[in-house]
């Protein structure tokens, strides 16, 4: 095979092309001087990237203008912006530093990029370098959010080019994606983004899946245009004879959210009605929008009948992410329901570009929920001590989480997560109302500190003068600054116990001659398998430590290394991958080199041979495998990207792995005769358990069965398909899922 021969000259033209390409995307917004500017962030690039290649072999330079036009284009993003998507890896990859850039651009670049660039070192292996390069990032966000926007771009661009990566890399990027960035994309409203990001990871992880909707929702395009353009036609004329200005058009549902859909409601992809939305955008002035949004609603809810519980008025009270739109379920010409989202130019823009536009319009709108929500990450983010992965978890429940409107007894508003109880309500009031919060009172009834609040609650709090932070507290409170409060309070009160602890522990030691040093300490906490020097203390004060113990460590005559902790970690996790011998493990190969390595299969999702799996590095645990839509895949990816190893089947067909099939149908005399004719006689498949249940007619089994492989569970999912009266067969994970 020939080499692959590099046309210096068509790469330069195309460079050049895709330069002016982004220079067009970006006109709406320059000012004077500003071309300068971008020529200047581009030939610095250029220069820093000259040698550098991607994975498919194009000059590197293409990416970081790819990243910058999506920045321009899709997100709307200005000059400063443009700059920083430019250089946005130029620090990381090259001899270029922080302070030539700012030499260069100023200030403000400099501290974008510098959020933007990966924390290079030492840190601590019990937490996660992907959860402190996204704490470093969100710690740039409460100064400046073009951090986060840019790193979108940078992001939805690798997805977007991520095919010539290796399988265990585009898991990776795919995982993170879909567990970080794709909720971020939502809570900035940036939803074009987030629907992309969604369906360029699902394409990664669960590829069968994914082809298989795309050629579906391919094959029914044309029926689909049409039906769209037989609803849209009344509509269009009724509003222009109304003098109601606007587009009317259908757009389909991403693939991601009719996969969920189909996983949520356990239907076909036939079953899947609202595979696309009708959007009615409206040209309105700022004055008359809410009044001409509502219009457009009684002229579609005139032609056809609405579903009245699928009424959502985003208008009145918009989202937290800024977004303002009507929605509501009708019932189309062919016996369909048909979503129908009604919106302003305005509230078009905001929706499609999300935070960008919200700053456009901001002088209007009134104190928006976007506002609150980077004051809320501020808030969480001045929390020192907390451990990077706490936070990301803080962080994620609270960047999923719906809102609930809960009033104060003076009818201010308040926005908490779902869930919320009482206590985070006193929390989100002040810290001390919070911390010294005996009860409240819901709707003028007396509830616990626990009660969850609901929409639309009207909350007074009760505090006592005596009241102090419990540990059982962080139980059942949801946000993150009650969290991080009620932690930081528990600190202060161990640390007090600890400094009491402290002088005990020295008085033991002297008395049992040993000496009261750094080093001993160190070793005394490792004996007893403390974190910290502060927790031998604390457990000293506590009693749980006496002069046994000690007498005890110091008979031992275990010689423990005087190493940090995280460092013994390291050196575990280092040696595991390595010194684990296989027994008789020659189904699975692990590892970069695939070597037979000893491994347990995890209890959340029972891979069996044929499914896509991993392998994870536990610390105590030796390698677990699992597949890769396990529903802590994602987690684990996301955060332990560092803990992650290929694995892959061979064929062994001896061995037999548990599965479960939830089977259901019409009941019929002898229907559980047929079954378990099919899977014992006609399979030779052995059945673990049965439990069936039967209600109205309509039967309901769990099946736990012995299979060797996938293609051997679909084939037998195929024949137990085919038995008269079975409706449904499909594979579930886990016991847990069972039991739901």
């Amino acid at each position: 095979m020939k080499d692959l021969v590099i046309d210096l000259e068509a790469e330069k033209k195309e460079i050049l092309k895709r330069y002016r390409a982004l220079l067009r995307a970006s006109k709406s917004t320059l000012q004077k001087g500003d071309k300068r500017l971008i020529r200047k962030a581009f030939e610095m690039a250029l220069e820093s990237h000259k040698d550098m290649r991607r994975k498919s072999g194009e000059p590197y330079i293409y990416h970081p203008i790819a990243v910058a036009q999506i920045a321009a284009e899709e997100i709307g993003l200005g000059t400063t912006s443009i700059v920083c998507a430019l250089l946005h890896d130029v620090v990381e990859d090259t001899d270029v530093t922080l302070e030539d850039i700012e030499l260069e651009f100023g200030k403000k670049v400099a501290k974008i990029i510098d959020g933007l660039t990966k924390i290079s070192g030492v840190f601590d292996t019990n937490s996660s370098l992907q959860a402190e390069n996204f704490r470093k990032m969100l710690l740039t966000l409460a100064d400046d959010v073009r951090v986060i926007l840019i790193k979108l771009a940078d992001r939805l661009h690798n997805m977007r080019t991520m095919e010539f990566m290796p399988r265990d890399k585009q898991l990776k990027l795919s995982s993170e994606t879909v567990y970080l960035y794709a909720p971020l994309a939502h809570r900035l409203g940036l939803y074009a983004i987030k629907s992309e990001l969604e369906d360029l990871s699902m394409k990664y992880m669960e590829r069968e899946t994914y082809q298989f909707i795309k050629n579906k929702l391919n094959e029914k395009k044309a029926e689909r245009e049409k039906f769209i353009a037989d609803f849209i036609k009344p509509v269009q004329k009724i509003l222009e004879g109304q003098d109601l200005h606007g587009e009317v058009f259908g757009r389909p549902k991403s693939i991601h959210s009719i996969w969920n859909k189909m996983k949520k409601k356990a239907i076909p992809f036939e079953e899947v009605y609202d595979l696309f939305a009708i959007r009615i955008i409206l040209d309105s002035a700022p004055e008359n929008e809410k009044a001409e949004c509502w219009k457009a609603y009684s002229i579609v809810t005139d032609l056809y009948r609405p579903n009245p519980d699928r009424l959502r008025d985003w208008i009145s009270s918009p989202k937290a992410n800024g977004y303002e739109s009507l929605h509501t379920t009708v019932m189309g010409p062919r016996g369909q329901w048909v979503e129908v989202q009604i919106r302003t130019k305005r509230m078009n823009e905001i929706a499609e570009k999300g935070f960008a536009a919200h700053w456009k319009y901001k002088e209007s709108s009134t104190d928006s929920g976007l506002d609150q929500w980077v004051q809320k990450v501020r808030d969480m983010l001045k929390n020192p001590d907390s451990n990077a992965l706490d936070f990301l978890d803080d962080f994620k429940m609270n960047l999923f989480s719906d809102e609930i409107f809960i009033f104060t007894p003076k009818g201010a508003l308040i926005q908490l997560p779902l869930n919320a109880t009482a206590l985070d309500f006193a929390f989100e009031i002040h810290t001390d109302v919070g911390a010294s919060c005996i009860g409240a009172k819901v709707n003028h009834k007396l509830v616990p500190l626990s009660y969850k609040l609901q929409n639309g609650d009207q909350v007074e709090i009760i505090t006592s003068g005596k009241q102090t932070p419990k540990e059982d507290w962080l139980n059942f409170v949801v946000t993150a600054k009650a969290k991080a409060k009620i932690k930081s309070a528990l600190k202060e009160e161990k640390r007090k116990i600890a400094e009491d602890g402290k002088e005990i522990l020295e008085r033991k030691m002297k008395s049992i001659k040993l000496t009261y040093n750094s080093e001993n300490l160190q070793k005394l906490s490792y004996f007893f398998k403390l974190q910290s020097t502060q927790d031998l203390f604390y457990n000293v004060a506590k009693g749980l430590i006496d002069m046994k113990d000690l007498k005890d460590y110091q008979a031992s005559e275990k010689i423990i290394e005087n190493k940090p902790q995280d460092k013994i970690e390291a050196d575990q996790l280092h040696n595991l991958v390595k010194s684990i011998k296989a027994k008789d493990s020659d189904i699975l190969l692990i590892g970069e080199d695939m070597q037979k390595i000893d491994y347990k299969l995890a209890a959340c999702c029972n891979p069996i041979p044929g499914d896509d799996v991993f392998g994870f590095i536990t610390v105590g645990d030796g390698i677990k495998i699992h597949r890769t839509n396990c529903p802590n895949a994602a987690k684990l990816m996301a955060n332990y990207g560092y803990r992650i190893v290929k694995a892959r089947w061979t064929n062994q067909q001896e061995l037999a792995f548990l599965t479960g099939l939830r089977i259901t149908g019409i009941d019929d005399v002898g229907l559980i005769n047929k079954l378990t004719t099919v899977i014992s006689q006609d399979f030779k498949v052995n059945i673990r358990s049965i439990t069936v249940d039967s209600d109205n007619g309509i039967f309901e089994g769990s099946i736990m069965v012995y299979v060797n492989d996938t293609d051997h569970l679909e084939n037998l999912i195929k024949k137990l398909n085919q038995v008269k009266g079975i409706t449904q067969v499909v594979r579930f994970d886990s016991a847990i899922e069972k039991a739901s």
